[in-house]
């Protein structure tokens, strides 16, 4: 790529799941990347593959401070995304959602930058229409235990609209369903990587209530091209819009179909529902279809071939390390990281 056609890209949350891919196709357009992260729950692990690339720079940033650095356009990431993380700290993870929103939109604002927002499907909370549509406002409980994430997600969403009224700056809202895929933290409390886990390690799998709620599985490349086509689309195009993929699966067709495919010979079991845990999720994406010209194209079988591939193989990484470590650490193997407690994850400022 010519320097005349090179962007100065900022991706905060870029060590994420989500950010450490978009980054790696940022480099691959041949812009220059610079990745912001606390690693409150990315891992320099996800960037391995792009740290010593000659476009791109790391920094570690928490986005409830300023930021002053210089580019043209901002994906703005940063948030835990997964309910084990996000309701650990839940003041912080409002925090982050708002104040890192008003940074990086006065960022924007500054440089002229156009501005991306990763928002969420949990901005309709528990929806009372099927398929959710972007002109749905959502049935949302504004003072349960996921609270934090779902009316975070919503302020910075006002924030960003607002931003665009009174200072016409351009902006994009990604509303992003279910997704997965490999980089996923396998502690993480979501569905996908919490069935893989235990497959793979032959523990019972553990579905609430049982399984009629509905997700929508979408893997992350597709969700990174949504990206990358929302933030190339005209301006005055600012969404919000659906990216995730409109097929519907219950939780517990999802549970049997990775039984299958890792050949385990884990139980499925049944636990109770948490709170406002969604019944039913699935975009309707006529609006990134007509708009974007962008629909999901890796069937889930497929997607969840490759994830499943992934987590094998992080697995087998930690057992290589209990033979390492001795003959004590070996009855550990398959050991998963831990998830995040006042022990392995200092708590952000405040």
């Amino acid at each position: 790529m010519r320097d005349s056609q090179r962007k100065r890209v900022l991706v905060t949350g870029g060590a994420g799941f989500l950010g450490s891919h978009l980054c790696q196709a940022l480099l691959a357009q041949g812009h220059d990347v610079l990745c912001v992260d606390n690693f409150y729950t990315g891992t320099k692990d996800n960037l391995l593959g792009v740290l010593t690339h000659p476009h791109f720079e790391l920094l570690r940033h928490d986005v409830t401070f300023p930021l002053y650095v210089e580019v043209d356009e901002i994906y703005n990431l940063a948030c835990p995304a997964s309910p084990v993380h996000y309701q650990f700290d839940p003041v912080q993870t409002t925090k982050t959602s708002v104040h890192g929103a008003i940074n990086m939109l006065g960022l924007a604002k500054r440089v002229k930058a156009k501005i991306f927002q990763a928002s969420t499907s949990e901005v309709y909370g528990d929806p009372t229409v099927h398929p959710q549509k972007e002109n749905y406002w959502g049935h949302v409980n504004p003072v349960g235990s996921r609270s934090c994430y779902d009316e975070g997600k919503r302020c910075a969403e006002t924030l960003f609209f607002d931003y665009r009224r009174q200072h016409e700056l351009p902006i994009k809202v990604a509303r992003i369903f279910n997704t997965y895929g490999p980089r996923m933290h396998p502690n993480d409390g979501r569905v996908v990587s919490n069935f893989i886990v235990q497959a793979l390690k032959g523990a019972p799998i553990t579905v609430y209530g049982k399984g009629r709620q509905t997700r929508s599985f979408c893997y992350v490349s597709d969700l990174i091209d949504g990206f990358l086509k929302l933030m190339a689309s005209d301006d005055e195009f600012t969404g919000p819009v659906n990216l995730g993929n409109p097929h519907e699966s219950t939780v517990l067709e999802l549970a049997e179909l990775i039984v299958e495919m890792t050949g385990s010979r884990s139980k499925i079991v049944f636990d109770p529902l948490p709170a406002d845990d969604p019944a039913r999720r699935c975009p309707d994406i006529t609006l990134a279809k007509a708009m974007l010209g962008w629909q999901p194209k890796v069937p889930l079988r497929e997607g969840l071939a490759r994830t499943i591939d992934y987590f094998d193989s992080l697995l087998a990484k930690t057992i290589t390390v209990a033979v390492i470590d001795g003959p004590e650490a070996v009855s550990e193997s398959r050991k998963t990281p831990p998830a995040p407690s006042p022990e392995n994850i200092p708590p952000p400022p405040h």
